[in-house]
């Protein structure tokens, strides 16, 4: 019998590690693949990118924009995802002020400055509370840095021109699952409430004392939910 496929979508001015923890609990049981994010401007192209390189049907575990791309992944090939996962992200498009935001990030790439727009950044990824642990902020700090200004200038077109998630979401009838850091600094418990009113029996965890890096905040919890999840849906 083959092995179930997960595959990962991270976030903007992420890399694969942070999945890591999960990657390493994971590979033992099962086919692990990292969606590439770094190679196009649209969300539909990070969409059928995923899907050209996954299996016929795979376990979908997203993350930030990745679930912007797990929205359109849906849209796309419902019939290929076995099962979902949304941690820290959003239906809804941008609006006016998000809008604004990141074109000021893009005026600062732009300016040479991306190191700035990294900075500005560390303090929604994290809460108060984890700011000052070094190794953590060195590893979100790498991982920007790994990601460059090409790729996040990219992302954020893509973000920016995503279209809203939000009416497509009854049609999601695959078993999903919504996970949050109860101190998220992008995603409010209004964006959490909108998925799972949106998705027909999506069940809901938060992560108590986690901002929205929950897989590197909290990796023992959320791997714990990962794997208790994949058990339960591939039977």
């Amino acid at each position: 019998m083959p092995r179930p496929t997960v595959v990962f979508a991270s976030g903007q001015l992420l890399t694969d590690d942070v999945w890591a923890p999960q990657v390493e609990a994971l590979t033992p049981d099962y086919d692990v693949l990292l969606a590439d994010h770094g190679r196009d401007d649209t969300i539909a192209g990070m969409a059928a990118r995923l899907l050209a390189g996954a299996p016929e049907g795979f376990h979908l575990i997203a993350h930030a924009m990745g679930g912007f791309t797990a929205f359109e992944v849906m849209r796309q090939a419902p019939q290929r995802v076995l099962s979902l996962v949304l941690i820290a992200t959003l239906a809804p498009n941008d609006g006016p002020a998000q809008t604004e935001r990141r074109q000021g990030y893009i005026r600062l790439v732009e300016a040479g400055r991306f190191d700035q727009v990294v900075e500005e950044r560390v303090p929604i990824l994290l809460p108060p509370e984890r700011r000052g642990e070094e190794a953590l902020l060195a590893r979100v700090r790498k991982m920007a840095s790994d990601t460059g200004p090409d790729r996040f200038l990219a992302q954020q077109r893509a973000i920016m021109s995503r279209i809203d998630s939000r009416p497509s979401l009854p049609s999601i009838k695959v078993p999903t699952l919504v996970i949050r850091g109860a101190q998220d600094g992008i995603t409010t418990p209004a964006h959490q409430d909108e998925i799972l009113v949106g998705i027909p029996h999506a069940r809901f965890v938060e992560i108590p004392a986690c901002g929205h890096l929950p897989t590197l905040e909290r990796p023992e919890t959320t791997t714990r939910l990962l794997l208790e999840w994949l058990a339960e849906v591939s039977t």
